[in-house]
């Protein structure tokens, strides 16, 4: 039996799950995408705590393009980031390919400083 999109995905995701955790140290920087829109949260899940978050809704991201959209997302997590003090993370794609508005994601916030 075939299993759908978001079925597949939600396996996925429980997958890397297992293995990635985000501590106060070390957060986890978790990915979400929707067809439309692009969310990103640095998540200490030791004490249940998001600790930044910026989404391609907030009314300082703009960008004609959802690509564009997930650059600036990726960018401003790694300020707001940085401005908590924190430094390295472990990355979430919560079951997405690594591959498009995720991989775009990653590359901005490396490039604006994070670790991972």
């Amino acid at each position: 039996m075939a299993l759908s999109k978001l079925e597949r995905r939600v396996r996925i995701k429980h997958r890397i799950r297992k293995i990635v955790n985000g501590t106060a140290t070390k957060p986890r920087l978790s990915v979400f995408r929707s067809n439309k829109e692009i969310y990103a949260q640095i998540i200490d899940d030791v004490n249940g705590v998001t600790l930044a978050s910026v989404s391609s809704r907030d009314k300082d991201i703009t960008a004609n393009t959802k690509a564009e959209a997930a650059v600036a997302v990726g960018k401003a997590i790694a300020e707001k980031a940085t401005k908590a003090g924190i430094e390295t993370v472990a990355f979430d794609r919560n079951g997405y390919l690594y591959h498009g508005r995720v991989k775009v994601l990653a590359d901005a916030a490396r490039e604006a400083g994070l670790k991972f």
